[in-house]
């Protein structure tokens, strides 16, 4: 496994800074929320986004990708009806496509629930065909760039629509695309019935990269979150991608959440390597 974490915990500091801190208390990637770049990715210009993955790089930091893909962002719906809204979405996933892979990532993770939660008048069965829909036309384009998209289940504290690994997958079957695949999170896997470890054994084949973090917003090691069975069951399922630090709860500060959220998991590690 390798450990990167969530650019928007650093909330104004300067690119550079970031990059050079993470990697100074042991992450090797960063994963980056656009709208911490620009408004929308698309104002983000090529010399730009060649600065950036210049940056990371000096520092010995890897972009690995983008999340939070349609935050803070308007006119963009997975599950709406209207048709041209989804040709939008789509088209406007494939822009965030293309700069990921400018910056030199190979994933994004959908999670954004504002923009596919049920509208008023859209049952859960016509929004699934809604969702389909937008993202068979995203598909190609994406894959274009060398981009998977990893679908992320949200608990129903967050969202109504795609709420477990198992309707995940039922989305991921639905649209057919090999670079459609599953993401994984903790803190959401934990709204589940089915205990955490069990669900990585299940969906880690699918599963294109994780989210460590837990329930109460805040980083693995913060919480009552035990990371030894997560990562013993990872390692069973023999996933080597990325696992990103991915918080809510930015107390009591930046750099004690990077530090102990990844000198933790390098403990959990080390605890199920010696087993």
């Amino acid at each position: 496994m390798k450990f990167a974490i969530c650019n928007e915990l650093f909330e104004g500091w300067p690119f550079e800074k970031v990059c050079r801190y993470v990697k100074s208390v042991g992450y090797d990637g960063l994963e980056l929320a656009p709208f911490t770049l620009a408004p929308l990715i698309t104002d983000l210009d090529a010399a730009s986004r060649s600065e950036l993955r210049e940056k990371a790089a000096d520092a010995g930091v890897e972009i690995i990708g983008l999340h939070w893909l349609l935050a803070k962002t308007d006119g963009f719906y997975v599950t709406s009806p209207d048709s041209a809204v989804r040709t939008r979405t789509a088209e406007y996933l494939v822009a965030l496509a293309e700069a990921a892979h400018d910056l030199g990532g190979d994933l994004m993770v959908f999670g954004s629930p504002k923009q596919r939660s049920l509208l008023p008048t859209v049952a859960w069965d016509r929004a699934f065909e809604y969702a389909v829909d937008t993202f068979t036309r995203a598909m190609p384009g994406i894959a274009d760039r060398g981009i998977r998209l990893c679908m992320e289940p949200l608990a129903p504290s967050e969202t109504d629509f795609i709420n477990t690994c198992e309707e995940g997958a039922q989305l991921l079957d639905a649209v057919g695309h090999p670079n459609f695949v599953l993401h994984l999170d903790v803190k959401a896997m934990s709204s589940e019935r089915i205990p955490v470890p069990d669900l990585i054994g299940q969906y880690a084949p699918r599963t294109g990269h994780f989210h460590a973090n837990d329930p109460n917003m805040k980083g693995p090691g913060f919480g009552e979150v035990n990371f030894v069975p997560i990562f013993s069951a990872l390692r069973e399922a023999r996933y080597d991608r990325w696992v990103s630090v991915e918080v809510f709860d930015y107390t009591p500060d930046p750099e004690t959440i990077a530090r102990k959220s990844v000198e933790y998991m390098r403990q959990c590690e080390s605890l199920v390597a010696s087993r």
